[in-house]
């Protein structure tokens, strides 16, 4: 089967700006919306396709707080069976996993056949909030810098389809979010005093992430850079890239994730 594959004919390409965009360049809501039910529909039979075939699927969220992780993950298990396909967020280690192997506790919640799990947020804490905010030591950090891409090898050397997405936002996009998390009654739960200091952190977190890149993004596992200063244009075009990994059955709408909003990370710029 024959798909449609060419970046020029994404639908927010195709049609008239003034029916995909609002003034400030993100996308209109009546637009994000249609297309991203037309998405779900195919995410949908990905995971039929994926119990049908005993197959597993991980995939890791990375990027600072207020990135648009969560609402992301919503997205792509709105309608998606929960039997077979969930989010993981682990909270802080308690003290008995402090003293294991710093990728142990992740383990157990890797998928079986037949599953899809979404980690919104990962081991990559270590090469993050960890380092930069002091809760490693660097000789913790170098050996995790060291360990993940031999940890991640055997992970798709197993057959496990997996997939890193780094959810990348200006510092002055961050402050917008954090600024509305504060009086929004029902996003209020997700601001806490470490939101903030990771803030006034943001160019050492940005050294950071270039570091992970340098040293985690390789030809079996490479990390996929996504601009989401504008949330609803990332999560179209992560579905769009997840969707692309995989012939499933029916399927009969599809496009290539835009180049501008999801890249590949090869080196550093």
């Amino acid at each position: 089967m024959k798909y449609k594959t060419l970046e020029d004919k994404l639908p927010e390409k195709r049609l008239p700006k003034k029916d995909v965009f609002k003034k400030d360049g993100t996308l209109k809501k009546d637009f994000y919306e249609k297309e991203l039910i037309k998405l779900q529909i195919q995410l949908v039979k990905l995971q039929n396709y994926i119990k049908k075939n005993n197959k597993r699927m991980l995939v890791v969220f990375e990027g600072m707080d207020a990135a648009g992780k969560d609402g992301t993950i919503k997205r792509i298990l709105e309608y998606l069976n929960p039997r077979s396909a969930r989010s993981v967020a682990l909270d802080k280690p308690s003290d008995r996993e402090k003293t294991q192997w710093y990728f142990q506790r992740y383990v157990p919640h890797f998928p079986a056949g037949g599953e899809m799990v979404f980690f919104n947020r990962s081991w990559y804490n270590r090469a993050g909030v960890e380092i930069v905010m002091g809760f490693c030591t660097h000789e913790e950090y170098l050996k995790f810098i060291r360990q993940a891409p031999r940890f991640e090898e055997m992970i798709v050397d197993d057959g496990i389809k997996f997939f890193k997405y780094y959810l990348n936002i200006s510092k002055e996009e961050q402050y917008k979010r954090l600024k509305e998390r504060e009086t929004h009654p029902l996003k209020k739960w997700k601001l806490s005093e470490l939101d903030w200091k990771s803030h006034q952190k943001y160019d050492e977190y940005q050294k950071y992430k270039d570091d992970m890149f340098a040293a985690t993004s390789t030809p079996y596992a490479p990390w996929i850079i996504v601009d989401a200063n504008d949330k609803k244009r990332a999560r179209i075009n992560i579905i769009r890239d997840i969707l692309s990994q995989f012939n499933y059955d029916e399927k009969n709408y599809f496009y290539k994730a835009d180049k501008e909003v999801v890249k590949v990370v090869t080196h550093i710029e």
